[in-house]
């Protein structure tokens, strides 16, 4: 089926748009995670929202799913180098919330970001290099 886009955003919102998926790339940016790691860090997201978000990760290209033969399961998630690609997407998402949220807080709103950390942003750049260090 052939799919048609009117605008390029399109194409990037068809991949990570949404609540969770670019919560969700941005902790993986800091590298391998478990599924029980990865809900611990999204507190608010549902099991089944996180396995949805995670099967079109995986659908799309973004992100790869490992799975080993032991018991109990494991089952790893990583960026793909096509993930990694959405670093300077995500890192600018992540520079213009700061900035609203600066903007707000001067108007006098009670709102603030818990985490300023862009860590995982950083690993993204060293994995897109081959810098695994």
């Amino acid at each position: 089926m052939r799919k048609i886009y009117h605008l390029a955003v399109e194409a990037t919102l068809d991949v990570i748009g949404g609540k969770w998926k670019p919560i969700i790339l941005c902790h993986l940016g800091n590298g391998t995670l478990r599924n029980g790691e990865l809900r611990r860090l999204i507190p608010e997201i549902s099991q089944r929202v996180l396995t949805q978000q995670l099967r079109e990760l995986e659908t799309d290209g973004i992100v790869a799913r490992h799975v080993y033969p032991q018991v109990p399961p494991r089952v790893d998630y990583e960026l793909t180098a096509e993930g990694r690609s959405l670093r300077n997407v995500l890192l600018a998402m992540s520079d213009w919330g700061e900035r609203r949220v600066a903007r707000a807080q001067e108007s006098g709103r009670d709102v603030q970001i818990i985490d300023h950390n862009q860590r995982g942003f950083n690993r993204m750049e060293d994995l897109k290099d081959g810098n695994e260090g």
